[in-house]
């Protein structure tokens, strides 16, 4: 039960609830156990049982209140004589109306269990997706390079509705069941000792029987939970290429690649289910055996000795034995569902104790403008064994514009990815005005960038919220303000809704050269003192790029900028170009120094008729 604790430690924060469950719980089960002990005179009343006269008992006091035999003689001498004194039928009359407000107040104790059980089951979930979604934001883009996206949108989805459907109310079952379990074998040993017993030497035959089929339940979910990751994956990369499926007609190659794993999750499910199910009918007959083992035993008592068990007492244990098995069931199936959900915990909890590789130093230091350079100092990246960048080192001063080159695969990108620390360097360090910059607040480091990428990435919300990400406050002249900068002012005016226009899932009513304007908006709103340009124009048309870079020149006047671009008449200009090749620098200078006299560069230049 280890993964159990792991979701159990969220229950720390719900301590004044959960007491307040347990008081709930045990006056629901006494109130219970009074409601069947008065059926005792019912019986003997319909009986027709008369009772030789007997001495009052020793009044119950704080001394023997742990006494069952005071107790129950207690019980009886004062229910024969209520019936004594005003007669059976009136007796019966009483005795009704005080079981029916008894089981009255069972229900009521038992709503109100149930009413504060709900904010601490559904609050665990909170916390746990909370938490969950913190840790998604703070692992590492590499950790998301070697997922697949629909295998986490199922552990923060499915998996946290599964620990809810089998953990939590399992343990909700834990807290109440036990209680009700301890209380109804007190009361039984109090009716029979050597009945209850005997009932009891079968019980952990019976639990022999049950606990041998959750043993593979485990096993079947796991790999149902991941057979489901994979359906909820393809599903996901379908509708991204669904163009392409159409297009190369492949639908029919889709269709059966989903079929086939949808077919084989289907066995798995069928075979848990399968499992789980078997564990209701099993135990239900079980516990007929065990209800009528003991009405066998007590009958036996019965006629060996009416002293020692009378048949009104037989009646009311039985009714008190079949009610204690519906706890004993639920503990069971709890079970069968823990070992369900565990699958699922540890899902979570890979996640959750995914290793943070990109952590913040104690006491680092903040940073709020760049006042000097940018140094890069023989800095080596490795993805996966192989050298993405192999010893570079160059210098960006302040208010220069740098640009980078090179062909695919150059590690170009990763430079950019470098310097706001998506990744950390394998050997060599960044430096920002002399500072490495692991020694900065990340926070504070982040702040100084303003990225401006190939592939914008925009929510599905209103223009104004996607221009204004990670701005806590802003108005919405600032908006406006930045907008005509980046020349998307028009085209969003003409909108329906103009700035509040929900733009659809990664801005899917938008045109290529909108969306990347508005993304230079974003930029251009939080005034950054550094710009990274990752190819901002290579995937626009014409007028669309021409649109794009008059603002991209606006936006980088009087800031430093670092800029990846292919279509390198955007960057002839630069005050420094660096050329990439297999992850090192093979040139380095203006346009005018590298033309002609650096072989890649001038390639590069030739086919682009520069």
């Amino acid at each position: 039960m280890k993964n159990t604790r792991k979701v159990v430690r969220y229950l720390r924060h719900y301590k004044g609830k959960i007491a307040l469950v347990f008081l709930f719980t045990i006056l629901s089960v006494v109130f219970s156990l009074f409601s069947f002990a008065f059926f005792i005179p019912i019986f003997e009343i319909l009986f027709k049982i008369k009772h030789p006269e007997a001495t009052a008992p020793p009044p119950i006091s704080f001394d023997n209140f742990l006494n069952g035999q005071v107790i129950k003689d207690n019980f009886y001498y004062y229910t024969n004589g209520i019936i004594d004194s005003v007669g059976p039928q009136q007796s019966l009359l009483y005795i009704v109306l005080i079981i029916l407000a008894l089981f009255f107040l069972k229900n009521i104790f038992r709503y109100l269990e149930s009413f504060f059980i709900a904010p601490i089951r559904n609050g665990v979930l909170q916390i746990i997706r909370n938490d969950l979604y913190l840790k998604i934001l703070t692992l590492p883009i590499s950790y998301y390079t070697q997922k697949k996206k629909g295998d986490i949108i199922m552990r923060v989805s499915s998996d946290v509705q599964e620990v809810e459907n089998s953990i939590m109310s399992s343990l909700v079952l834990f807290i109440r069941e036990p209680i009700t379990i301890i209380f109804y074998v007190a009361t039984l040993l109090l009716i029979s000792p050597s009945l209850t017993i005997f009932s009891f030497i079968l019980l952990p035959i019976c639990g022999y029987l049950i606990g041998r089929i959750s043993r593979t339940l485990k096993r079947a979910a796991l790999r149902g939970q991941k057979k489901m990751s994979s359906l909820v994956s393809t599903f996901d990369e379908s509708i991204n290429g669904l163009r392409i499926i159409k297009a190369f007609n492949a639908i029919d190659f889709a269709n059966e690649n989903f079929k086939k794993n949808n077919r084989e999750y289907t066995r798995l499910m069928v075979k848990l289910y399968r499992i789980r199910d078997i564990a209701s009918p099993l135990s239900e007959f079980l516990g007929v055996c065990l209800i009528v083992c003991a009405v066998w035993y007590g009958g036996r008592l019965i006629f060996a000795d009416s002293s020692a068990l009378e048949a009104s007492a037989l009646l009311v244990y039985v009714a008190i034995f079949s009610q204690l098995l519906p706890p004993i069931k639920s503990i069971t199936q709890a079970y069968y569902n823990i070992k369900k959900g565990i699958a699922s915990v540890e899902r979570i909890d890979e996640v959750m104790q995914a290793e943070e590789v990109i952590t913040e130093k104690k006491n680092a230091l903040n940073i709020s403008t760049l006042s000097s350079s940018i140094v890069f100092n023989h800095v080596t990246f490795r993805y996966e064994e192989t050298d993405v960048l192999n010893d570079i080192s160059f210098t960006v001063d302040k208010g220069t514009k740098v640009a980078i080159v090179g062909p695919s695969g150059a590690g170009k990108t990763t430079i950019i990815n470098l310097m706001p620390r998506f990744y950390d360097c394998d050997e060599g360090e960044v430096r920002i005005d002399d500072i490495p910059i692991k020694d900065l607040r990340i926070d504070k480091l982040r702040s100084l960038f303003g990225i401006v990428t190939q592939d914008t990435i925009l929510f599905n919300d209103t223009i104004s919220a996607n221009i204004a990400v990670g701005v806590a406050k802003y108005d919405i002249e600032d908006i406006i303000r930045v907008a005509k900068i980046a020349n998307a002012h028009d085209f969003i005016s003409e909108l329906p809704d103009g700035y509040n226009t929900i733009i659809g899932d990664n801005g899917a009513k938008l045109s290529g050269g909108q969306k990347q304007r508005i993304s230079i908006a974003r930029a251009l709103l939080i005034n950054p003192s550094i710009l990274l340009l990752d190819e901002a124009t290579s995937s626009l048309d014409t007028e669309s790029e021409k649109a794009v870079q008059d603002a991209l020149e606006v936006l980088q006047k009087s800031r430093t900028s670092i800029v990846i671009a292919h279509r390198l008449s955007t960057i002839v200009n630069s005050d420094k170009i660096i050329v990439l090749e297999h992850g090192k620098i093979v040139g380095e200078g203006t346009h005018r120094e590298l033309y002609g006299k650096q072989a890649l560069y001038t390639k590069l230049c030739d086919m682009q008729s520069l």
